[in-house]
């Protein structure tokens, strides 16, 4: 057995959260099979497993990106916790993010077993004031139990297996603490997943790893019926999936200052439950669920700059059997496509979502089958990637290489998660490809395109991803798109608005048309915030 160190060093850092992946790894499929808690949607495994591996991720980065040598333990733990804190998903996810970032303060300054047991109190003391109202025989309980048992602890190991057996224990009380765990005869899933971690922590230091709770710890079958009536839990937090009432999931990361996130704490929590808000220095994770999507997305668009925006439709308790995944360009055109039963996906200019974020909004959807909608021709290579990715984890995915939001919205429109999938794919197709499509865009420099040299400012009307006019006025310029496209025939004219475009444009747009093609009908969305001034579909 190798000597166990005196100090955490930037080594046993990263081994930790190899470590830890691995272990969730093992666990996920168990964990996600034990998620109850207020309801059995059954992620808490996967949500943590992915939190984890985006810290893992940026651990990992420290090394091969240092020039002087391996980073100190200050740079590792850091970076661990603030990838952490990116790729947090799910209320667990986001929970487990603020304990590193809580550890991470105290183990920057010193690596021995007294500043690891303090780590651990920092921890379970800043996730609780994260949660909005804490609940016990939750993960933080666990979080509690472990700082706890490690207090006046010396050397790493021996503080290290105090914490792990002390959550291993309060896990095991869980039952005992919760109603809705006590009936379905399981322990709290996000409780168990730090068990998990703080597992991987204890072998990452000793060589050796300690023993695990039994898989899974509690095997009576979990009723996705009979959960329903959780009356006694109707205002509780702190773990995965929705309470009775809220609709949505709403994620997002928040570029703001203090003052606006505490404004914004208090704003999320007359909107919904499960709110928790976790990070600082400018940067926060959100997460609240919510009836109203957009207005959750608006709050944080007062409070700062958010980003990053995942909107999830609550649906069924257990895995659906089929999910529709879209990207879209702007808050509320998201808020229409998750009412619609979509999971969505921001993507703000310049901002186009990574390969890994595409493969866990597939994974967040929950589904046997997937319908991707990429909705932008620069994303289909991403997109084909992570939905390769996630086949090899069994999902089945069909990418529908939609090249603009209004070829997803035709697509989602025929949706019918009845028919066959190979069916629904096909329709979603033809509608989508059925679908002609433009955009408006202002110039920001001169530039030499297909229908000439523009200068900055002009105004770029794009139909089919090409330059067709330039013009000065963004109504004018509209109108002459709208002929062109319309000059080949359609039926119905989409129009989808951003927040910044001048309110008389989409009533201008539908005058002209009513006026000028009798039998062609129009239809206005609100794309809010981060979209393009205008987009068209014609179908």
């Amino acid at each position: 057995m190798p000597r166990a160190p005196q100090t955490l060093d930037a080594e046993a850092v990263r081994s930790w959260c190899r470590g830890a992946l691995e272990a969730l790894g093992r666990e996920r499929e168990d964990i996600d099979a034990i998620n109850v808690y207020p309801v059995a949607d059954g992620d808490t495994g996967t949500n943590l497993y992915l939190t984890v591996e985006s810290a893992a991720r940026a651990v990992d980065e420290t090394f091969t990106g240092a020039a002087g040598g391996p980073p100190d333990i200050a740079e590792a733990i850091r970076a661990m916790a603030q990838g952490a804190l990116l790729g947090a998903c799910g209320n667990s996810g986001t929970i487990l993010s603020q304990l590193l970032r809580g550890m991470a303060g105290v183990l920057a300054a010193g690596g021995d077993g007294d500043h690891l047991a303090r780590a651990f109190a920092s921890a379970a003391e800043a996730a609780r004031r994260a949660v909005a109202h804490p609940v016990e025989g939750t993960l933080l309980t666990v979080a509690d139990a472990a700082a706890r048992a490690c207090e006046g602890g010396r050397d790493l190991v021996t503080v290290a297996s105090a914490a792990y057996e002390g959550a291993r224990k309060a896990l095991d009380a869980t039952p005992g603490q919760l109603a809705v765990l006590r009936r379905a005869g399981v322990v709290d899933a996000g409780g168990r997943g730090l068990v998990a971690v703080l597992g991987a922590l204890v072998e990452a230091l000793s060589g050796e790893a300690p023993a695990r709770p039994a898989a899974p710890a509690h095997p009576r079958p979990v009723p996705t019926a009979g959960l329903t009536d959780l009356t006694d839990l109707a205002d509780c937090e702190g773990a995965d999936g929705p309470a009775a009432g809220p609709a949505y999931e709403v994620i997002y990361l928040l570029e703001a200052d203090d003052a606006a996130v505490d404004r914004l704490r208090a704003r999320l929590d007359e909107l919904g439950e499960s709110l928790v808000v976790v990070g600082g220095d400018g940067l926060w994770n959100v997460h609240v669920h919510v009836d109203d999507a957009g207005a959750a997305v608006e709050a944080g668009v007062e409070a700062g700059r958010p980003y990053r925006i995942r909107i999830t439709h609550f649906d069924l308790p257990g895995p659906a059997g089929r999910a529709v995944v879209a990207v879209l360009p702007g808050e509320g055109l998201a808020g229409l496509c998750a009412e619609a039963g979509a999971t969505t996906l921001v993507a703000r200019p310049g901002e186009p979502p990574t390969g890994a974020e595409l493969a866990e909004a597939i994974r967040r959807a929950h589904a046997h089958e997937v319908v991707l909608l990429p909705n932008d021709t620069e994303l289909r290579r991403v997109a084909a990637a992570a939905a390769e990715q996630v086949r090899a984890e069994g999902i089945r995915v069909a990418l529908i290489p939609t090249r603009a939001a209004v070829q997803g919205i035709a697509a989602l429109a025929v949706h019918e998660p009845a028919r066959r999938f190979d069916e629904d794919v096909v329709a979603m197709t033809a509608a989508a490809g059925a679908t002609r499509y433009a955009e408006l865009a202002v110039a920001e420099r001169q530039s030499f395109t297909s229908a000439g040299v523009c200068q900055a400012g002009d105004v770029l009307g794009l139909i089919e991803g090409d330059v067709a006019v330039i013009g000065r006025d963004l109504t004018a310029t509209a109108v002459t798109v709208l002929d062109r496209m319309l000059s080949a025939g359609g039926e119905l004219v989409t129009l989808i608005v951003s927040s910044d475009t001048p309110q008389d444009l989409a009533p201008t747009l539908e005058q002209h048309v009513r006026a000028t093609y009798l039998a062609v009908d129009t239809t206005v969305y609100d794309a809010g915030e981060g979209a393009p001034p205008l987009l068209i579909g014609v179908e």
